[in-house]
C-alpha cells in the first residue's frame, strides 16, 4: 500500500532526476505522469499509483514548495474533470494508452459536445445522428452549443443518438471526436462579458472510427451520467482555503474600503462568509467520499451551491464598490483560453457568474436531481419515457 512516506520519496526522486529550475516544462510534466505522480488515486501506468486519492496532496504540495510546474488545470479542466473519468471507466486499454498522457500534460486539450440548441435542459433529446459507415466507423451530422474551448481543443468528448426507433435515453452513443477533422467548424459565441469563451460546433459528415466509441451502442447515456456528475463535482467542489476563492476577494476589498461600509452590507457579507465556508466544508466530504467510488447526486448540491454563491457575492462586490464596481478592463472581442474569477475586475465576476446557474446542469435541473437522488421525493410526471425519440413532438 502507498503511504504519504513513499509519495513523499517518490516525489524527491522525481525533482532530482528532473530539476524544476532546469528542466523543460513539458518534460517535466512528462515525467511526474510516469513516476505515478499525476493523479495518484489512477491505476499504475495511467498517471497513477493506486493510491488513496486524499494522498493527491501530499504530492502536491512537495511540488509546489519545490517550485515544480503545474499542467494549467484551468485551460484543461474538461479533460482532467470529465474526460479523463469517464475514460478510466468505460475506456479500453488502447483509449486510456493514447488519450489520458497528453490530456494531463496539457498537450491535447479536450471539450464537450454535449448541449444542443434544440434539447434545452433535456439533454437526452438530442438530435445529432451518429450513423453506421460502410467501414463499421460512424459519421455524424448535427449541431452542438455552449462548447467551451472548443476553439482550443484537439478532441472532444460526443454523444449522439445513434437510433431513434426507441426511447431518447436507450438511443444514444457515447465517442471521442476528433476536432481537427474538416467536418468540425467551431464558431465563436460572444457573451455578456464581452468574451467567447463558448462556442457552437457544427458537424457536417464528421467520421469517427468505432475504436472511438466508448461503452457499448446505444448505451452513451449510462457513459454519459459519469461524465455529468464528475463535471459538477469538478465545477462545485474544487478545493479552496478558508476565505478562499471569490469570498476571498470580497473580504479583501472590505477590508481595503472602510469608508463604503455599512451596516446592512456587513450582515451580508457576514451570511455569504458563512455560506461559502460550510460550501467548502461540505466539498472536503464529498471528496472524502470519492476515495470510496464514483461521485453520486451530492455533486449536484455542490455545484448549486457554488452557483448561487458565485452570483450573490459577485452582486454583493458590485453593489459594495458603489460607482467602481462595473468598471471592467477590455470588452474586446476575444477567445480566452479559460475563466477567472478572482483575477478580473468586480464587473466581470458580476457578468460572467450568470452562466453559473446554467452551464454544468442548469440549477432547475439539478434541483430535481437533489429532490429525487437525495432527498428520495417523488419524481416529476413523465409522458415521455417509453416513447420512441422520432414520435417525440417538437
Amino acid at each position: 500500500m502507498t503511504d504519504a512516506q513513499d509519495l513523499r520519496r517518490r516525489t524527491a526522486e522525481l525533482l532530482a532526476a528532473h530539476p524544476p529550475a532546469t528542466t523543460d516544462r513539458l518534460e517535466f510534466l512528462r515525467a511526474r505522469f510516469d513516476a505515478g505522480l499525476a493523479w495518484v488515486h489512477f491505476p499504475a501506468g495511467l498517471g497513477g499509483l493506486d493510491a488513496p486519492r486524499s494522498l493527491q496532496a501530499v504530492v502536491d504540495a512537495e511540488l509546489a514548495a519545490a517550485g515544480a510546474p503545474d499542467n494549467d488545470p484551468g485551460r484543461i479542466g474538461i479533460g482532467l474533470g470529465m474526460a479523463a473519468p469517464t475514460l478510466l471507466r468505460f475506456g479500453t486499454d488502447e483509449q486510456q494508452q493514447r488519450f489520458l498522457r497528453p490530456l494531463w500534460t496539457g498537450e491535447e486539450v479536450w471539450c464537450q459536445l454535449f448541449s444542443e440548441p434544440g434539447a434545452g435542459s433535456d439533454l437526452a433529446a438530442l438530435a445529432t445522428r451518429a450513423v453506421r459507415d460502410d467501414e463499421g466507423g460512424w459519421v455524424v451530422d448535427g449541431q452542438k452549443v455552449w462548447t467551451s474551448s472548443a476553439h482550443l481543443a484537439r478532441w472532444a468528448i460526443l454523444i449522439a443518438r445513434t437510433d431513434p426507433d426507441v426511447p431518447k435515453h436507450r438511443g444514444i452513443s457515447y465517442f471521442v471526436c476528433d476536432m481537427t477533422d474538416p467536418g468540425v467548424e467551431v464558431r465563436p459565441l460572444r457573451q455578456i462579458t464581452g468574451e467567447a469563451e463558448f462556442n457552437e460546433v457544427f458537424l457536417t459528415g464528421v467520421r469517427i472510427p468505432d475504436a472511438h466509441r466508448l461503452g457499448a451502442v446505444g448505451e452513451g447515456w449510462k457513459v454519459a451520467q459519469t461524465t455529468l456528475m464528475n463535471e459538477r463535482v469538478a465545477i462545485g467542489g474544487a478545493r479552496t482555503p478558508r476565505e478562499g476563492g471569490m469570498i476571498g476577494v470580497a473580504a479583501a476589498d472590505w477590508r481595503a474600503r472602510p469608508a463604503l461600509r455599512t451596516h446592512d452590507l456587513h450582515q451580508r457579507l457576514l451570511k455569504l462568509w458563512v455560506d461559502a465556508e460550510v460550501a467548502r466544508l461540505t466539498g472536503e466530504r464529498l471528496r472524502q467520499q470519492l476515495t470510496k467510488g464514483q461521485p453520486g447526486p451530492e455533486g449536484s448540491g455542490m455545484k448549486l451551491a457554488f452557483a448561487r454563491l458565485a452570483q450573490e457575492i459577485s452582486g454583493w462586490e458590485v453593489e459594495f464598490l458603489a460607482e467602481d464596481g462595473l468598471t471592467y478592463d477590455d470588452w474586446t472581442m476575444r477567445r480566452p483560453d479559460g475563466v477567472d474569477f478572482t483575477g478580473r475586475e468586480a464587473g466581470y465576476r458580476y457578468l460572467r457568474a450568470k452562466g453559473n446557474s446554467i452551464e454544468g446542469g442548469t440549477s432547475e435541473v439539478l434541483l430535481n436531481i437533489v429532490a429525487e437522488r437525495v432527498l428520495g421525493l417523488p419524481p416529476e410526471p413523465r409522458t415521455d419515457k417509453d416513447v420512441a425519440w422520432k414520435d417525440l413532438p417538437r
